[in-house]
C-alpha cells in the first residue's frame, strides 16, 4: 500500500488557492494604476504657464486620438451587432474582395488624424522649448542645479546663497535653471510647473518655469539613479517678493559656506538629506562642478549597496 504524504488539515493545495488569487488579483491590477493617478493629479493641476501648455497639449493630443477610438469602438460593437448569426436582414459577401470607399475610409482618417496630431505636438514641442525665455515684465532668477548621490543643489549666483533639497521661488517670477549632475544622469521633474529635463555630467543643459501664485510644489528625480532615487525629492515653495527677499536675507545669516572643501562633503553619497542652506557661495563653484574640475561623485556601485547609505544588505 503506498504511503500518503502528510497534509496539515487547514492546508489546501496551490489548485485551491489559485481562484481566489484570479478572482481578487485581476481587479487589483486594473484599478491600481487609477489609484495611483488619483494620488497624484500635479500634471492636471499645473501652476505655470509651461504646465498650463503641456496639458493643453496633452488635452489636445487627448481627443485628437478619440476622435479615431471612439469611432472604432462604436464600429467594432455595431459591426458585431449588425452581423450576428441571428439577423436575416444582414448580407453576406462571401467573395467580397475591395472597397474603394472602405480602404479610403481605414487608411484615409488614420492618416488626417496622424498629421493633426504630428502638428499640434510638433507647434507645441517647440513653443515649449526649455532653454527659451518665458515672456514676462520681470528679470528671470538665475538658478544653479546640481544633481548629487541622492539630492538637489540649488545656487542662487545672483544672491550668493545655496540651499539643499529646498528650493525658494518668487511667485510671478521667470526661474531659468542652469543644471548639471555631479554623478550619472538623472531627470529634474517639478510636475505642477512644466517639462521634465535631464541633468547629465560635464554638461549643462537649460529650463525656463514659472510658478503663477504662491504654492507649495512638489519636485523629484524622475530618471532612476540608484539606492537613494526614491528620497531624492524637493519642495518648491513659491512666495511672494517680498517674502523671497526675507528669506534670501535670513539666509545669509546662518549656514556655512559652500566653496571646494564643503562641497566634496556634500558630494558624498547620502539618503533622506533634511533641507539646509548656505549662507554664501565660493562664485565659480558650478562651472567649476560642471567642466569636472571638481571630481564627479562615485555614482551607483555594483554588487551589495553601500551600508553607509542603504540599509539594504545582500542575503
Amino acid at each position: 500500500m503506498r504511503a500518503q504524504p502528510d497534509t496539515p488539515p487547514d492546508s489546501h493545495g496551490p489548485s485551491r488557492r489559485r481562484p481566489t488569487i484570479g478572482r481578487f488579483g485581476r481587479p487589483a491590477v486594473v484599478l491600481a494604476p487609477l489609484l495611483l493617478a488619483a494620488c497624484q493629479p500635479a500634471v492636471l493641476d499645473p501652476q505655470g504657464p509651461v504646465g498650463m501648455a503641456d496639458k493643453t497639449i496633452m488635452i489636445d493630443s487627448l481627443a485628437i486620438m478619440l476622435a479615431i477610438v471612439l469611432p472604432t469602438l462604436a464600429a467594432t460593437f455595431g459591426v458585431a451587432w449588425w452581423f450576428r448569426a441571428s439577423n436575416t436582414r444582414s448580407t453576406y459577401l462571401p467573395d467580397f474582395e475591395y472597397s474603394g470607399r472602405i480602404e479610403m475610409i481605414v487608411w484615409g482618417i488614420p492618416l488626417l488624424v496622424i498629421i493633426l496630431l504630428g502638428g499640434v505636438t510638433w507647434i507645441g514641442a517647440h513653443e515649449l522649448d526649455p532653454a527659451q525665455p518665458l515672456a514676462s515684465k520681470a528679470p528671470p532668477l538665475q538658478v544653479q542645479v546640481v544633481s548629487l548621490d541622492w539630492k538637489w543643489l540649488f545656487i542662487y549666483p545672483d544672491q550668493r546663497i545655496a540651499s539643499v533639497n529646498q528650493l525658494v521661488v518668487p511667485a510671478g517670477v521667470p526661474i531659468h535653471f542652469v543644471l548639471t549632475s555631479a554623478s550619472v544622469m538623472t531627470a529634474f521633474f517639478i510636475p505642477q510647473l512644466g517639462s521634465m529635463i535631464y541633468t547629465m555630467n560635464g554638461m549643462t543643459t537649460n529650463l525656463n518655469l514659472e510658478a503663477d501664485a504662491p504654492g507649495t510644489f512638489h519636485g523629484l528625480a524622475s530618471h532612476f539613479s540608484g539606492d537613494g532615487f526614491s528620497d531624492m525629492h524637493f519642495d518648491v515653495r513659491a512666495v511672494p517678493a517680498e517674502q523671497f527677499s526675507t528669506w534670501v536675507d535670513a539666509t545669509r545669516k546662518t549656514g556655512p559656506t559652500l566653496d571646494s572643501a564643503t562641497y566634496t562633503e556634500l558630494a558624498k553619497q547620502s539618503i533622506k538629506v533634511a533641507p539646509f542652506t548656505y549662507h554664501a557661495v565660493d562664485p565659480g563653484l558650478f562651472q567649476r562642478v560642471a567642466t569636472q574640475q571638481l571630481p564627479p561623485g562615485p555614482g551607483p556601485q555594483t554588487g551589495s549597496p553601500s551600508l553607509d547609505v542603504s540599509s539594504r544588505s545582500e542575503k
